[in-house]
């Protein structure tokens, strides 16, 4: 069964869309509109093991593959391990917009997930959806630096090459966001890059304007 996008844009009207790419601020951004503006946080990440539990290997493969240990989840190809993050991704998707649907039938939601531009324009208009961006550098370590992410830190560490899972996970980590990024600045969809210089407190501001929120 195939919904309307303007049915879905009705049902999601409140809901904020943080999107992007890894280690671009969704996280921190989402957190701090969160926290100021009593808005309910939604952390697609964070219920990917809730959405699990709902799903079926037949149709949602990619979500259900397990991994016997480090040395499995790293040994693939780099292809192999790109299809399979966007599978988890594709698949997820559904269990997200019914969950985003019910939670914000009566109270404004901020959505941290991974829609890509393609997907977001069929869900929301523009003003209620920015992307946050950064050149798909050296991602991996970025990423393991983060408090939040020390379970995934301690699996990699486990690997018996560490440095070699490392240099796997960060090829299709960038192989990954370097399409995404590319996609985002096309796209015609509001995004502000990380750099540097980047704040949180001027990136919430940039975030609050361009949600009509100040």
């Amino acid at each position: 069964m195939n919904i309307q996008d303007n049915i879905l844009k009705q049902y999601l009207k409140n809901v904020y869309f943080v999107c992007g790419t890894a280690c671009g601020g969704k996280s921190t951004l989402s957190r701090a509109l969160a926290e100021k503006h009593s808005f309910l946080l939604y952390d697609a990440d964070a219920r990917f093991d809730e959405h699990i539990a709902l799903s079926a290997p037949v149709a949602q493969p990619s979500m259900n593959r397990r991994f016997a240990s480090a040395d499995e989840f790293f040994g693939r190809s780099e292809e192999e391990y790109l299809i399979w993050l966007e599978g988890n991704n594709r698949e997820q998707l559904g269990f997200i917009l019914l969950d985003l649907i019910r939670l914000s039938e009566k109270r404004k939601v901020v959505c941290d997930a991974h829609f890509t531009p393609e997907q977001i324009k069929a869900l929301t208009e523009p003003e209620r959806v920015l992307f946050l961006i950064k050149e798909p550098i050296n991602l991996i370590d970025d990423y393991c630096g983060r408090p939040d992410h020390d379970g995934f830190t301690r699996f990699i560490s486990s690997a018996s090459d560490p440095t070699a899972a490392k240099r796997r996970c960060n090829a299709v980590l960038e192989r990954l966001n370097c399409a995404v990024y590319d996609s985002i600045k096309r796209s015609g969809c509001f995004y502000i890059e990380r750099d540097a210089s980047s704040t949180v407190e001027r990136t919430l501001k940039t975030a609050e304007e361009h949600f009509g929120l100040t």
